[in-house]
This record gives C-alpha cells, sequence and structure tokens, in this order.
C-alpha cells in the first residue's frame, strides 16, 4: 500500500497549521488507495544543521538525523502543510528537508499552505526546494487563507471548494507516488 506522510511545517505556540494538518488528514483517512499519516515537526526537533557537510544516506553521526532518514524513508510520498511566514515557508521546514536528501528523492509531494494571501509564495518556494530533492511536486494545490477560511482568523472552516481541491491533491499524491514507485526501486536495488 502506498504510504502518504502529511508534514506539520511549523511548531510555533498557537499555530493554525495543526487545524489544517489534521483536516488533511481526516480527508485523507477517508481514502481505500492509500495510508496516511502525520508527521508533526515538533515530534522531531532537529538542530539547525548539525550534520557535517556531505554525510551521506546511512552515515548520519547523530541519533536524531537517523531518526529522522528512517521516518522519511518510510514513506513514498508527502502532503506538506506551510505557514507562509514573511514570503516565505518556516524556518523549521526548510531545515527539516535540508537534513536529509536521498530519502527525499523520486516521491511525490503536494502543498497545503495557509496565510493572509493563503501561503501560495510559501508552496512556490518548496517547489523549487523540493525540485532540487529531486521530488515532483504536483500541480493541484490547496491555498488557505486567513481571511476567508479561517474565522477570526484562528479556526479553520474550510470551503466546499477547497475540500475538493484537497481531494484532487490527494489523487494527484497518490498517483504520483505509484507511478515513481519503479524509480525508488532502481535507485534501492543499486544502493
Amino acid at each position: 500500500m502506498t504510504r502518504i506522510g502529511i508534514i506539520l511545517g511549523s511548531t510555533r505556540p498557537n499555530r493554525n497549521g495543526e487545524q489544517v494538518a489534521t483536516w488533511v488528514l481526516e480527508t485523507a483517512s477517508r481514502r481505500t488507495d492509500a495510508e496516511f499519516e502525520l508527521i508533526d515537526l515538533r515530534d522531531h526537533p532537529l538542530p539547525h544543521l548539525d550534520e557535517p557537510l556531505g554525510a551521506k544516506h546511512g552515515h548520519y553521526q547523530h541519533a536524531h538525523t537517523r531518526d529522522w532518514a528512517a521516518r522519511i524513508a518510510s514513506f513514498d510520498g508527502f502532503v506538506m502543510v506551510t505557514p507562509e511566514y514573511n514570503h516565505a515557508t518556516s524556518g523549521v521546514l526548510k531545515n527539516a528537508l535540508d537534513y536529509l536528501y536521498a530519502e527525499w528523492n523520486n516521491k511525490a509531494v503536494g502543498f497545503v499552505s495557509y496565510g493572509v494571501v493563503g501561503g501560495a509564495r510559501a508552496a512556490e518556494q518548496l517547489r523549487l526546494i523540493c525540485g532540487a530533492l529531486q521530488m515532483a511536486s504536483v500541480g493541484q494545490q490547496v491555498t488557505l487563507s486567513l481571511m476567508t477560511e479561517f474565522e477570526h482568523y484562528t479556526t479553520l472552516k474550510p470551503a466546499d471548494h477547497t475540500t475538493a481541491a484537497l481531494d484532487a491533491l490527494l489523487d494527484q499524491v497518490v498517483a504520483w507516488s505509484a507511478a515513481l514507485a519503479p524509480l525508488r526501486a532502481a535507485t534501492q536495488a543499486a544502493a
């Protein structure tokens, strides 16, 4: 069964991302074509890049990196839930991505972003970052404006069209994850 990780890309106190990630997981859990699991970055406290430059897959010095690598390697694709802070994704999500390389390769990724203008700029930055990690970002995207999708800027109230967009994003992430499986298998066989 295809496994998709839903990465909650904020660790801030009182974060809106927890509601968003829960909504994504609840929506995804109704599907039967893949298994979905929440990956909360609060559960993976990674110091700022403390591995030596050029650390290779399987040769990490620190237990927290080995644990993170094993967690990410266990998934076939991802949905990243990202806030937009100062026109960018969160530093904690960027750091979590930068910790690894091979574990991200040949996996599909979709973006659910939130912010005043829906977090679109954060998602566009993530497309570039994920491309450099040899991930395939799907075309569908979900953008949640704090002004229209959150009551009083704090309580998520997704519109019907937003839920439909999430379903389309999940369709693409699952399909692309399955399509990339032969590339992942070839890479693992060569290692």
